[in-house]
């Protein structure tokens, strides 16, 4: 199964290939390495630190994170005679932000965030999400 979601399959190619249905969209969304790199990049930075820099740098590399994570889906949905996958795209690096708006950090440091009101972004994000389907 490859990472770019499927709205048309050609039986003339004589693949067994298939449409992808709403729980393979949300599968294929969510950008699970990214975000797991991003959980592993905040359990090197403890929560309580001295580092008057660690705000900073969580926040780079939130962006950087941004920036790979278009980068890296649209490397992985590239497929020969097919124009790119930008709505996948789009979701994707959306996708990323929300799950670290949920996770919590760096956006903990903004005056009247609480992390609830991630997991009720999250949710919902990702429920709708799966409701997208790109055109080919």
């Amino acid at each position: 199964m490859g990472r770019r979601i499927q709205t048309t399959v050609f039986h003339a190619t004589g693949q067994d290939a298939k449409i992808d249905g709403y729980f393979d969209r949300v599968i294929k969304y969510i950008p699970s390495d990214i975000v797991g790199a991003w959980i592993a990049i905040t359990g090197f930075i403890p929560k309580e630190t001295t580092d008057p820099n660690s705000g900073a740098i969580l926040w780079l590399a939130f962006g950087i994170g941004l920036l790979l994570c278009a980068v890296w889906t649209a490397m992985q949905t590239r497929e020969e005679g097919k124009p790119r996958a930008t709505m996948q795209i789009v979701v994707s690096t959306s996708a990323f932000a929300v799950w670290v708006i949920a996770l919590g950090r760096p956006f903990d440091s903004i005056s009247g965030y609480h992390q609830y009101y991630g997991s009720l972004l999250l949710i919902a994000f990702t429920l709708v999400s799966g409701r997208l389907v790109p055109k080919d």
